[in-house]
């Protein structure tokens, strides 16, 4: 798996042989960075369900100040501070080996906020995509401006509101789809404390 653009262009990534991982492919990965275009430099990006990294990599890759990766299978975090450190990525990356939940808390806590949040959890977990989006839609994670981007089955039909955030675009390629959720402008970041 390669890097396509940026300052790692044509840098090969490793991935888990398992068959566990199901790497966003390059053309998904392409399509959803010509969407963000140049307002990705100097973002701060989560990958969330991070996989071998490559979403995330490839957010550095195009200037991307900050990328956090949250990954919960113990193997594919460890590749992703192997394929940071084969790159010689050092700063502004953080990758936090626990349930997607968990560190969206843990971030959630440390007051963080994001331009971009990525979330790719496996396509067979529905469950997991609905509770997240609801999660986000009412955290203070997202920054005012800030975008959700879910990468899910064509088949898993997801919500067009989760609390503040609505569904703004949606894109397919084959059995791919990307949806792009953005705070309601007239919606405030709601607690999350009960």
């Amino acid at each position: 798996m390669r890097i396509i653009s940026g300052q790692f262009r044509g840098l090969t990534l490793r991935t888990l042989k398992s068959g566990r991982l199901r790497p966003t492919s390059e053309q998904m990965r392409e399509t959803l960075f010509d969407v963000l275009g140049p307002s990705i430099r100097g973002a701060r990006f989560l990958d969330a369900y991070a996989g071998s990294g490559a979403v995330g990599i490839e957010a550095l890759s195009r200037g991307a100040r900050e990328v956090v990766f949250i990954e919960s299978h113990r193997p594919a975090a460890r590749l992703i501070r192997q394929n940071l450190a084969a790159l010689g990525i050092r700063d502004g990356v953080e990758v936090l080996a626990c349930e997607a939940n968990k560190g969206l808390e843990r971030l959630e806590a440390e007051s963080a906020q994001f331009d971009y949040l990525f979330l790719d959890p496996p396509y067979d977990a529905i469950g997991e995509y609905h509770r997240v989006l609801r999660e986000l839609g009412r955290s203070r994670l997202i920054a005012p401006q800030g975008i959700v981007i879910a990468q899910h089955s064509r088949r898993i039909r997801l919500e067009e509101r989760y609390a503040a955030l609505r569904r703004t675009r949606s894109i397919r390629h084959g059995d791919t789809q990307l949806s792009f959720y953005r705070r309601l402008p007239e919606t405030p970041a709601l607690s999350s404390a009960p």
